[in-house]
This record gives structure tokens, sequence and C-alpha cells, in this order.
């Protein structure tokens, strides 16, 4: 070969290895990824579009109408970026003393974009604890009632009966002071008070917050202040109970479990009813964005940073330890008791699989298949730590492992439902196994 040969080979080489593809979910393919969310609207636009399983459901239509549209829709809102203080022991004794606590000068984000993974995370983490969702009066009114209503003599118990989770420190996460888009100082709620649990006195961000009720908690601030709520809602937020709540756009009472963010990488769609497919990390950013400027009534949105860091710090959450199984017989048994009942449907080593269609699965149809969010379908939900996830089913009907895998629960006398008396039907799937086996699956699953 000539040495003009070698060279021409050495030169196609190394345009080769200029143009290979980083590996998915390193941290160069992560830099790209954001780089096009971030700057590109086409591209943010394209992830919407095919991220969007229905695009005929009301929550399809609201973003395919309004984003991605450059200069207008959504992208003309306002950028917000808040000044907010969570609600750590001073805090929360200042509004006991009928002060509001001091707020920092200083934003949430400093405005200078993170420049690796762990930045992201970091930012990320500050998003999900303090980038307030919006204003919450029935927060507000269980912690500082003197804001809601002067007239109240007896001040509430601090929303711990509603699932106000403390720390050992006397914290109460997921709950901010901040001034809000009309400068107004507020009490308001972010991502955290639903997507962690306070276990021993520390925080397990990531797992569901199975015991907040913010049905009960607007429902207080109704009854003390005689503020006017329509009698058709009041009753809806009653059914809604601890860990659940209804946040679809429609009229349909269909509530849901708040899941547990374990292994968010891994899914292949996002919500209960798989509304969102997870074509990339722009999905769950795009996910974080317009639930945020949704949440605060379409007024601001959030700097696309921050959207961004969130989707990267939920990528980061990690679950707590297994628990150990002693009986290591049922423990065999019940992985292939699994491996030939469940594995094809769960089909992917955490547990999760793709969407199945309602009809298969036989629970509630109603999220399912409804205006907002419905695909005619129900993600399966991943199996990390699920005997701590208990409620079980999309709705949270389900009281335990036991009662899920039981025949008891799909009669027409069953009591032991989360919702009130009555059969929970659906999911009938190891239900006719042998007491035996039904014990041993359970010991496996208690292992994941």
């Amino acid at each position: 070969m000539s040495a003009r040969a070698v060279v021409l080979v050495a030169l196609v080489a190394c345009r080769s290895s200029a143009h290979t593809e980083p590996e998915p979910w390193s941290d160069a393919w992560l830099a790209r990824e954001a780089e096009a969310y971030l700057g590109s609207v086409g591209s943010r636009r394209a992830s919407l579009e095919a991220s969007l399983v229905n695009h005929g459901n009301i929550y399809s239509k609201q973003r395919l109408a309004s984003y991605g549209k450059g200069t207008s829709g959504w992208d003309a809102l306002p950028e917000w970026n808040p000044r907010s203080r969570p609600l750590d022991r001073a805090a929360l004794a200042a509004l006991a003393a009928k002060q509001w606590p001091e707020l920092p000068q200083a934003r949430l984000w400093d405005g200078v974009r993170p420049t690796d993974r762990a930045g992201w995370v970091a930012l990320g983490k500050r998003v999900f604890f303090e980038y307030p969702l919006r204003a919450e009066v029935g927060v507000e009114h269980a912690l500082a009632p003197w804001i809601t209503n002067p007239g109240v003599q007896a001040a509430p118990a601090g929303g711990e009966g509603q699932g106000v989770e403390r720390t050992r420190e006397g914290a109460a996460p997921g709950l901010v002071a901040f001034a809000d888009v009309d400068g107004a100082k507020r009490i308001g709620i972010t991502c955290a008070v639903c997507h962690t649990a306070v276990r021993d006195g520390a925080i397990v961000a990531g797992a569901a917050r199975t015991h907040f009720d913010l049905g009960a908690l607007r429902l207080a601030y109704y009854r003390d202040t005689g503020a006017p709520v329509d009698p058709e809602l009041a009753q809806r937020m009653v059914t809604w109970g601890p860990g659940r709540a209804d946040v679809t756009e429609d009229d349909d009472e269909d509530p849901v479990q708040i899941p547990d963010l374990w292994n968010l990488r891994d899914e292949t769609h996002l919500t209960q009813a798989g509304t969102i497919k997870h074509v990339g990390p722009a999905a769950l950013a795009l996910r974080q964005e317009t639930q945020l400027l949704h949440a605060n009534a379409l007024r601001v949105r959030p700097p696309r940073e921050l959207a961004w860091a969130l989707a990267m710090y939920l990528y980061s959450l990690e679950p707590p330890p297994a628990r150990a199984v002693a009986d290591r017989g049922a423990l065999a048994r019940g992985a292939a008791l699994f491996e030939e009942h469940c594995r094809s449907c769960h089909t992917r080593p955490d547990g999760g699989g793709a969407p199945v269609p309602v009809g298969r699965v036989g629970t509630d149809p109603a999220l399912a298949n409804g205006k907002a969010r419905g695909t005619g379908m129900y993600r399966v939900a991943n199996l990390v730590r699920v005997a701590e996830a208990a409620p079980y089913l999309h709705n949270g009907s389900v009281p335990s492992l036991e009662a899920l895998l039981s025949t008891e629960r799909l009669a027409e006398g069953y009591t032991g439902g989360v919702r009130g008396p009555g059969p929970v039907r659906g999911h009938a799937f190891g239900t006719a196994l042998p007491a035996p086996d039904r014990a041993a699956l359970i010991t496996y699953l208690a292992s994941l």
C-alpha cells in the first residue's frame, strides 16, 4: 500500500471515530441530549410529538397546541426563577409565631448552567425540594391559619394527620415559603411533598408519600374559612383519601395513587396510563417543564435548565436497601412462580414492562379510557421495593400483597378495600394459586 493510501485510510478511520455515536446514558450522550433540549425548539417539538402516545386525549392536545411554538404559546410565558425557602424547624417556628420566615435574597438558580452530570443532579435536587409547584391553600391553612382565616381560634395540628411529615430535625420536606409570581408571600408545595417519605425521621427521596391527603387539607380550609367550593368537587376530594389525588384534565372521577420514582431511566412509559412514551431524557424533562407551568396556572414557566436538572435528579434516585429473606427455599419457589405467572407482563429485570391493554389487566378502566390522559392501557409498574409500596394498583385500592393475590377481594362482599366496601376487581393473576405458592410468591416479591 502506498504512503498516500495509508494516509487516506487513516483519515477515514479518524472521521469514522469522530462520528461514533456516544453510548446511551454516558456523559457525552447526556450532554448532547441536553444541548438539543435546551437549544433547539425544533428538537423539543419533535421529542414532544414522539413522546405523546395518544394525540387525541386532552393532555396531548393541550401540549401539541401550545408547546414548541418558538415565540408563541407556552414558549412566550415569562420564566420564573423564584425566591424560596424550605420549611425547616426555624421557618415552622416563625409561622407558629404568626411571622413570615425570612426568604433568601438569591433566587433558586444562579443562572449558570452546570457543566457535568453531578452539577445537573445537584441543581435538580434543589428544584425537587425548593421549586414551588404552586401556593397550596390547604397546606397554608394547616401550618399558618392566621394567613387564611384570622378568626380561627384553635390552630390545626400542622397537617400531620394529613401527611405533612416532619424529619427528626423538625423540617417539613416538600413545603416552602416563597415569593409568588405577584410578589405575595405564600406557602407552597414542591415535587417532594408527594415523592418523599419520612422513615425513622429521615427523608427517603423518591418514595411515595402514601399518607399525604391533599383532599383532606383542602376541605379543612374550606370548612374553617367558609370559602366557596363546588359541592361536587368537595365530594370528589372526600373520596381521594391518603396517597392519591385526581390531577387529570377532565371532570371524570379517576384519582391515581402516588407512585415511587425508582428506576425511571428504564421505564418505557410515564404515568399510570402510559400517556408518555419515554423516548429519551427530553421526554421526562418535557413532562416536568409542562407540569410545573400547568401547576402555576400558566402564568409562568420554569427555566428549561431547571426542568432538565429535575429530570437528571429523578434519574439519580436510588431505592433503600431490599429486605433480607431468610427462607431461601420459599424465595427460590417464589422466583420460579413469578417467571411462570408474572413475567409475561413484568418483562424487565426490575419487574416493569410495556403498557398492557386495560381489558387484559381488568382493573377500573376510568383512567385508562379517560378523556384526559387515556391510552386504553395501563403501565406495568416496576417492582422495585414493591413490599413497601402498598396500597396497590393504579388507584391504590388494594391494601397488601396478600390481598392482591387473594380471591377474597374479588367477591361481592369484600370489605377490606382501601377505598371502601365492595369487590376490587382486576389483576387476578396469581389469585388461583394454592396458599403455599401465594406465600412463596410474596416472599420473592418482598426481596425485590
